[in-house]
């Protein structure tokens, strides 16, 4: 089996995570429930996942709270932030994670726009900052789009926001672990990241980086491991927005994933998926019948190829490349919804090839290879 799905879970991972989520399982308790040595082992096994998440997103480790994946921690942060009355814009390239709770909110009271995107999917600072209102009270938008892997200029688009007083909401879920991110430098309020992806880590991990003194209401309470006869959720971060037993288990996987990529180093990591996808995309844009969708003129984008094959079902393509092929894809809409109407590709969907840096060129040339194959036939 060839894998380019890592854009919707990482397959390829290092032993590492493995084993440590199986010591994980072994010896740890619950992180700050008990003073005995199972508990201070989760304790201490958490904070330090913590750190290294601040040292990547440039917070402290109490900044980071700890969810289930990014769609929880999109959910908890919209949720906890807008309320009726107030107006937040966002951009066709947005991922049902962002967009359904901003529907739901909507509903309740809170007005929304949607920034277009031009003929290659990209969104504008401009573009975005012209549809701010009086009442705007914060921006949400993905870092890069998981449907063609153009990136947004996130620091340009806060750097607006802040200039009006608008928070910066980041939708860090197809590029924590492959693109530098710093909450003061990037003038973020709030990175939201999911751990199963480019982080490495086992599937069930997410979270997010808040900034110092931003209070969200949180969106679940109950025990904290502090201030029990409280009745309400301690105000204090992160136990503020985590109630109840965190994925213990999953979050030392997802330290060990964090630990390789330093290890090897993100921007080598990085260098190889984008030289992988770039050497996809010179080998299938002049096939005849091949459609390619995104901007690859700039260098600096999330490694993501996404195509159609003529008139065929994208679907209909992705079962032919692993019935025959045995290289996975993704096919349909991708959760991306207002990408497909940009894009006149409601119907058709797209075929999504997406590296990681475990892939080889080898079998790079194979999915060109199958690409052309099945285009001919």
């Amino acid at each position: 089996m060839i894998y380019f799905d890592s854009a919707a879970t990482s397959y390829y991972r290092p032993e590492s995570v493995a084993l440590a989520v199986a010591e994980a399982i072994r010896h740890m308790g619950n992180s700050s429930r008990g003073m005995h040595g199972a508990s201070l082992d989760a304790s201490r096994t958490i904070y330090e996942v913590r750190e290294k998440l601040g040292t990547m997103f440039g917070c402290g480790p109490s900044q980071i709270a700890f969810t289930s994946n990014v769609t929880e921690s999109l959910n908890t942060v919209l949720g906890g932030l807008l309320r009726p009355g107030d107006h937040v814009v966002t951009t066709v390239l947005e991922h049902n994670s962002v967009l359904r709770p901003l529907y739901r909110l909507e509903q309740q009271g809170v007005e929304l726009s949607a920034a277009g995107c031009d003929a290659l999917g990209n969104v504008s600072a401009q573009d975005i900052e012209s549809l701010f209102q009086n009442n705007t009270r914060a921006v949400v938008c993905t870092h890069a789009s998981n449907l063609t892997g153009n990136l947004t200029d996130i620091r340009e688009i806060g750097r607006l926001a802040h200039e009006r007083g608008i928070l910066m909401i980041v939708d860090g879920a197809q590029t924590a672990g492959v693109f530098p991110v710093d909450l003061f430098k990037d003038h973020v309020d709030v990175f939201c990241f999911t751990g199963h992806k480019s982080l490495l880590g086992p599937q069930g991990t997410g979270g997010m980086a808040v900034r110092k003194g931003l209070l969200i209401s949180p969106l679940k309470t109950g025990g904290s491991g502090i201030k029990t006869f409280d009745r309400g959720q301690p105000e204090q971060m992160p136990e503020r927005l985590e109630a109840g037993t965190l994925n213990g288990h999953g979050i030392a996987g997802l330290g060990a994933g964090i630990d390789y990529i330093r290890s090897q180093g993100m921007e080598k990591l990085r260098q190889k998926e984008q030289h992988l996808a770039g050497m996809f995309y010179e080998g299938v844009r002049e096939i005849p019948g091949v459609t390619l969708y995104g901007d690859f003129s700039k260098e600096e984008r999330a490694p993501i190829v996404s195509l159609n094959i003529k008139e065929m079902v994208s679907g209909e393509v992705s079962y032919l490349l692993t019935e025959k092929y045995g290289i996975c894809t993704r096919s349909g809409g991708h959760c991306a919804p207002l990408m497909h109407e940009a894009f006149g590709t409601k119907e058709q969907g797209m075929v999504r090839f997406s590296f990681s840096s475990f892939n080889t060129g080898e079998q790079t040339e194979q999915a060109v290879e199958a690409v052309k194959e099945i285009a001919e036939s």
